[in-house]
């Protein structure tokens, strides 16, 4: 049954290509039914290699496909490499897909270009099984390119407007500042031991010289940042949100942000063989981006990018277990994380189809009566991000704690506080969309603005938050000009409810897979405990009580958090303006910094970088071409074609050279 594996990316690339050559003609459904049953029968696929790689020794499999780069000594073949951490990458992957590809079909419904998308997603997933299966660094770099170019063409697709398409052009550029990295990393682990390939290279590694693996471990790392979004390669990933929603899920959930995290744990014999601060510095970048987006998300009002920030840093966590040794709990964090996090967009999604594709939560509200199947997908999708028990999120994130803790109790606390944090930004979003006033209605609206002027005036005891509605004087009008006449909120068709079924489902009973106790329910990491017997995982010394200890401190940190924001937006006990600073808001200035940097000296600096390329080093060759012109246009005098010309200066070369030699002769 493994010998099947070629069939799991070649079934979306088959799609692609059908699509490429008649997808105009198929049209809307037809176009998306055939994406989703290529990547659906990937899936299925993959369930079947799955079992069959059980039963393969060391669970390992190799395929050679065909030879692609025979230069010298560098040799690249067309290979899979399928382990245990590639299968769990893969039977994710296409999975989340699969459901997202279903959501697509009627999330885009009407879209003018709904068979490029559905093609687009299709070549998005093969890109991502590339990277994860690839046999070696080149392929799996060909997969990252895959993923990032694709990437900019959904992150664009409504390129209309010009936000959008340099929110594509912005995620193009920004990785590109890491994949030079990456393939630094390449060309130094070939230097290093002659091979680019996963099987040949990785048991090497322990006796590799630790300063040269110290070297390529930060260039893949930096490879790692950009794509993951991770401090201070992030910038990109906010701004992604300009795509259609399904893409924000695939990129966020399924595919592109995990390729860091992916790759690191891949090569973690080569971490194990680093000096000792480098797994330090995986860990605190980790934490601190953790902790930094965490931040951001708490004072966001676009639904879509409170999301976004929650990514950035749930990828924080990842890389903090990474950097601390425990390489299965990044991964199963990983799984959890796409499971909640694809619920969560493609809620967002079906609440923001519902509004007629309002994404501001300010102008939402009492939504959940409206649209029930995606309010209650949605509240599953919260409480397993907040670590409450018995959801996923929360035996994930509590694994990474843990393990935090054993190594340095600072990345604990930061980690633990993050997750408070966590808890209170989705809470308020849960509470400010589901809950409270419907601030879509004109006579809602009108109602919340008496309150407001009730309570400046001090008439009205209870404050009132800012999810009471949007800033600046909300009346009827407003509404009537932000909606249409007669508006409500309505519930998805199955296409896109049946996917968030699913995938709360999922989100809701994933922590199964690696229970704290006993050792028998550690199922996910003996699976993966071959792939990472030589990069010196860390252990637990912990008893069973002390880690009973620390599931509580965890629980107690997500009720408070859910507790402090239900005191903001439903209770309205604290003024929401109070904790939602304008530095938050605007995502501490960093963005606007970049931008009115590169749009003031570092355009300044670029120009006169050109301008100093264009005089001094154009100048330079040029001028030297300039001068070669000018010295042949005047030795051309001398070839006129004449004969009398050249006889001439033949006997004018002969006396001189006849008075050359009498001189010598009378001088001897």
């Amino acid at each position: 049954m493994v010998d099947l594996v070629w069939l799991i990316p070649a079934l979306p690339l088959a799609g692609f290509v059908l699509l490429v050559l008649a997808g105009r003609r198929m049209g809307e459904p037809f176009a998306g039914w055939l994406a989703t049953a290529m990547v659906a029968a990937s899936f299925v696929v993959s369930v079947i290699v799955f079992f069959g790689l059980r039963n393969e020794p060391g669970h390992v499999f190799t395929q050679t496909l065909f030879e692609w780069i025979p230069a010298g000594d560098f040799h690249v073949d067309v290979g899979i490499y399928l382990d245990a951490l590639s299968m769990t990458m893969v039977l994710f992957v296409t999975g989340v897909a699969a459901l997202i590809h279903l959501y697509s079909i009627g999330y885009m419904h009407g879209d003018p270009r709904f068979p490029k998308f559905f093609l687009y997603l299709n070549l998005f997933v093969f890109s991502m099984l590339v990277l994860v299966l690839g046999d070696n660094l080149v392929l799996t770099f060909l997969g990252w390119e895959g993923v990032g170019a694709c990437s900019y063409f959904l992150i664009s697709f409504w390129f209309e407007d010009e936000a959008n398409a340099s929110a594509g052009k912005k995620a193009f550029i920004t990785n590109r500042v890491g994949d030079w990295g990456f393939m630094i990393g390449i060309f130094a682990t070939f230097f290093a031991f002659g091979s680019v390939t996963y099987a040949r290279f990785l048991p090497l590694a322990p006796g590799l010289a630790a300063t040269t693996a110290t070297f390529i471990v930060l260039m893949l790392f930096v490879g790692a940042i950009g794509k993951s979004a991770q401090i201070p390669l992030y910038i990109w990933l906010p701004d992604a949100m300009a795509g259609p929603t399904p893409v924000s899920a695939l990129i966020h959930a399924a595919t592109m942000v995990t390729a860091g995290v992916y790759v690191l744990c891949r090569v973690n014999p080569l971490i194990a063989s680093a000096y000792d601060w480098v797994p330090s510095v995986i860990a605190w970048v980790g934490v601190g981006t953790a902790l930094f987006a965490a931040t951001i998300a708490t004072s966001q009002y676009d639904i879509k990018k409170v999301l976004a920030y929650s990514t950035i840093s749930q990828i924080g966590y990842m890389f903090l277990a990474v950097g601390v040794g425990a390489y299965w709990a990044a991964i199963f964090h990983m799984v959890t994380h796409a499971f909640f996090k694809a619920l969560l967009f493609l809620g967002a999604g079906s609440f923001i189809h519902g509004m007629h594709g309002e994404q501001d939560m300010r102008w939402m509200g009492a939504l959940r009566k409206l649209m029930p199947v995606t309010s209650v997908a949605f509240i599953v999708g919260w409480l397993a991000i907040a670590g409450v028990p018995p959801f996923s999120g929360f035996w994930s994130k509590d694994e990474i704690l843990t393990y935090a803790l054993a190594d340095n109790p600072g990345l604990y606390v930061i980690g633990l506080f993050t997750a408070l944090l966590t808890a209170y930004y989705m809470s308020r979003q849960v509470f400010m969309v589901l809950y409270g006033d419907a601030r879509w209605s004109a006579s809602s609206k009108a109602e919340a603005e008496a309150k407001a002027r009730a309570a400046s005036a001090g008439a009205g005891e209870a404050k009132v938050s800012a999810a009471d509605g949007p800033p600046a004087g909300a009346v009827e009008e407003d509404v009537a000009s932000r909606f249409p006449e007669g508006f409500r909120p309505h519930e998805s068709p199955w296409t896109m409810t049946v996917p968030l079924v699913v995938l709360a489902v999922l989100a809701a009973i994933a922590g199964v897979l690696n229970l704290p106790f006993p050792d028998s329910l550690h199922v996910l990491e003996h699976w993966l405990e071959p792939v990472f017997v030589l990069g010196h995982p860390a252990e637990l010394t912990y008893s069973d009580l002390s880690i009973v200890g620390l599931l509580l401190v965890s629980t107690a940190v997500a009720l408070a958090g859910i507790g402090i924001a239900a005191a903001v937006f439903l209770k309205h006990r604290i003024d929401a303006r109070r904790v939602e600073p304008a530095v938050l808001q605007n995502a501490w200035y960093v963005d606007s910094s970049i931008a009115a940097f590169m749009g003031g000296p570092g355009y300044e600096l670029a120009d006169g970088t050109a301008t100093a390329d264009r005089l001094v080093v154009d100048g330079a060759v040029n001028g030297i071409g300039r001068a070669t012109r000018w010295t042949a246009a005047r030795a051309r005098y001398l070839q006129s074609g004449f004969v009398r010309a050249y006889a001439l200066m033949v006997a004018v070369g002969a006396v001189l050279l006849g008075a050359w030699v009498l001189t010598k002769v009378a001088a001897w």
